[in-house]
This record gives structure tokens, C-alpha cells and sequence, in this order.
């Protein structure tokens, strides 16, 4: 090892009560950014998970429409055989979607989000399919409900029965990770069973998904369906995933509470790291006064305050990515999960790196300032 890393690692572990203080205080600053930037990323995800989960080239929603659970006003099914009359278009699928209450056996009610997906005309589907088949749900009543709902629909195996807006269902499928990010559960059912129970004429629906002939353009589709279709919304699925994101994220500040949590953490770790290394630096001052008495350069110095920065950050890296993982594993089957992924846990080494980094420049600073002279002074 050269002279600057184990000089680096004696000023570290020379006081290693100090030393732990520190990789905690970066630890738990890091666990918290982690925490917050794991919510943030479960958050974009889930704001468009049916949009990633539904088999269409276009939708065609109702003009000004934020989001897929937004409460949309409806479409008119001449507005789908408009559609139909163009070339490349293959099928045009009404999707009937709203709010209703889940009414359990015990009499507990619930808040829910309908999703109304026909077998017959391959809509929406539910995946992650655990028990059941999506054809049961051609049968009236038949409801398909997450299993992460069971404790609040009061619902727990096939076969149960409940309300839904005082019509009687019955659970004939259960899925494994059908999350809404709103905490709303979400509950398929037929597209009859939808209009009747949301009040949605037969001749209405929410949204109509498009899809095309093999090889056609979707955004050469989409520009004729607009020019037709003057009073109606029409969407890539990337469209419509961006203006989800943007109204959620953005439009309702959730994702910037997110991120300035994010922010505060850091500024908390930068803090406790630079008081950190500067008292360190302090209490060290004899030694870089003797190296920089004998001739060494400032940038040797620097380069030993950068790698005392470098081991308390891969320290603190280490410590927050633990508990990052141990909170992703204990939420994986809450309504909101926090997600821990490749490129989260990169740029948590990257931005714990960077935070004790600009921790030390209070050191260098202190250290370029002493006098050389106080070496010799009695």
C-alpha cells in the first residue's frame, strides 16, 4: 500500500468510536435517500402500471384526461367506429372504468377502482394470475381482486362473496402484485357488470384501446384518429405514460415532497461528514504541518483527505444499502413497496461518494491554512 491510502486509513481508524459515528451518520442519511428514491421509483411505475400492462398500440381517452384513474368522462362508441373505418386499424376494445365501495360480509366497506375487461374482446386483462382464470369473469358477479387487498376487501379465497355499490359479487380470481399507487385496490370485472354498477350507458365507455395491423404506424394512425376524433384524447401508450407521470409526479407534488425528503437527507449526511472529517482534520493538523515542513505538495495532501473521504463514504454505502434492501424486502407486498433496483443502488454510490467528497473541502481548506512552523514551535 503507498504512503497516502495508509496514512488515510491510521487518521480513520486511529479513533474508531468516531469512525463508527461517522459511518452511521452516512449510513443512515443514505438509508433515508435510499427509502425515499425507492418510493420515488415505485411511484412512477405504479402511477402507469395498466397502461404497461394493457395490449395497446393507441388509446383513444377523453379530452383532457390526466391519468388512467382519473375519473374521465365517456366516450361514444361512434367514436369507435370512426376508428375502425380506418386503414391498419384492427380492433377497437371499450374499456369501462370507476369508482365504486366493496362492501364485505362483515359489513366494512372500502373504497375501490373498477376495471371493467372483457374476455370476449381480449380488454384489459389482470396478470400474475394466482388463482381463477380471466374467462370467469363472464360470469355475472365475478370480481378478480389482488391478494395484497384480501385483509382490507375482507376476501381471502375463491368463491367469497361481497357487494359492490349494493350488487352482489363473488371473487373467482386472485392475482399476486396488482397494485394501485393510490392505495385504492383495484377490482376487474366485466364490462356489464362496470356500466351497471358506475351508471355508464351501453353505448359509452372510458377509454377505447387500439390496436393495429401487424406493421402499421402508430403515430401515422394516431395523426388521422386526431383529425377525426376533434373532441377525444389520442395516445401512444409512451404519451400516455408521460402525461400520467407529469400529473401525479409532478402536477400534485407528491414526487417533490419524494424528492426533497431526498434532499434533506443528503444535506443531514453532507453536514455530519464534514464535521466529521474537519474534526478529524483538526486533531491531525501536527502531521499534515510536518508533511507539509518535509515538502509535500498540496496535492498529496489533498489526495489524503480525498481517500479518508472515499472509505467513510464506501463504509456508509455499505451500512445504507443493507437497510435499504431489508426495508425494499419488508414492503414488497405492501400497497406501496419501496424498490430497490440496479440503477437506484448505482446512484446511491454515486451520490454517497460525491456528498463525503464535498464533505472534505471544510478539511482542505483547514489543512492548506496551517503553517508549516508550528511544527518547531515548543
Amino acid at each position: 500500500m503507498s504512503l497516502a491510502p495508509k496514512l488515510a486509513f491510521q487518521n480513520l481508524f486511529q479513533d474508531k468510536l468516531r469512525l463508527i459515528a461517522t459511518a452511521f451518520g452516512i449510513g443512515f442519511s443514505m438509508a433515508l435517500v435510499t427509502i425515499q428514491m425507492g418510493l420515488y421509483v415505485s411511484f412512477q411505475r405504479m402511477v402507469t402500471v395498466m397502461i404497461d400492462h394493457a395490449d395497446a398500440d393507441l388509446w383513444i381517452a377523453p379530452k383532457g384526461s390526466n391519468s388512467f384513474e382519473d375519473d374521465p368522462s365517456f366516450l361514444d362508441e361512434q367514436e369507435r367506429f370512426r376508428g375502425l373505418s380506418l386503414a391498419g386499424v384492427r380492433q377497437i376494445v371499450p374499456l369501462v372504468v370507476g369508482f365504486g365501495r366493496w362492501r364485505a360480509p362483515s359489513g366494512e366497506t372500502s373504497p375501490i377502482f373498477l376495471v371493467g375487461s372483457g374476455a370476449q374482446d381480449e380488454g384489459l386483462k389482470p396478470w400474475n394470475i394466482v388463482e381463477g382464470d380471466f374467462a370467469s369473469l363472464a360470469i355475472p358477479g365475478a370480481v378478480a381482486i389482488d391478494r395484497s387487498y384480501f385483509d382490507r376487501l375482507g376476501a381471502s379465497r375463491i368463491g367469497e362473496s361481497a357487494e359492490i355499490n349494493d350488487r352482489k359479487v363473488d371473487v373467482r380470481e386472485t392475482t399476486h402484485g396488482v397494485r394501485s399507487f393510490t392505495t385504492m385496490p383495484y377490482v376487474f370485472v366485466s364490462p356489464q357488470f362496470a356500466r351497471a354498477a358506475t351508471g355508464t350507458p351501453p353505448n359509452k365507455a372510458s377509454y377505447f384501446m387500439v390496436r393495429l395491423v401487424a406493421g402499421a404506424s402508430a403515430t401515422a394512425i394516431r395523426d388521422q384518429l386526431r383529425a377525426r376524433l376533434a373532441d377525444s384524447d389520442v395516445l401512444t401508450p409512451d404519451e400516455f405514460r408521460d402525461r400520467s407521470r407529469t400529473f401525479w409526479v409532478s402536477g400534485t407534488g407528491a414526487g417533490a415532497a419524494l424528492l426533497l425528503g431526498s434532499l434533506l437527507a443528503l444535506i443531514v449526511g453532507t453536514v455530519i461528514v464534514s464535521q466529521t472529517l474537519y474534526s478529524s482534520t483538526k486533531d491531525h493538523l501536527p502531521e499534515f504541518a510536518t508533511l507539509r515542513a518535509i515538502g509535500s505538495s498540496d496535492g498529496y495532501i489533498i489526495e489524503v483527505i480525498m481517500i479518508q473521504a472515499v472509505i467513510s463514504a464506501i463504509i456508509g454505502f455499505a451500512l445504507a444499502a443493507v437497510m435499504g434492501w431489508i426495508v425494499a424486502l419488508a414492503t414488497a407486498e405492501t400497497a406501496l413497496p419501496v424498490m430497490m433496483t440496479t440503477a437506484t443502488t448505482s446512484i446511491l454510490l454515486l451520490l454517497t461518494i460525491v456528498m463525503s467528497v464535498s464533505s472534505a473541502i471544510l478539511a482542505i481548506v483547514k489543512v492548506m491554512r496551517v503553517d508549516p512552523v508550528m511544527v518547531f514551535a515548543s
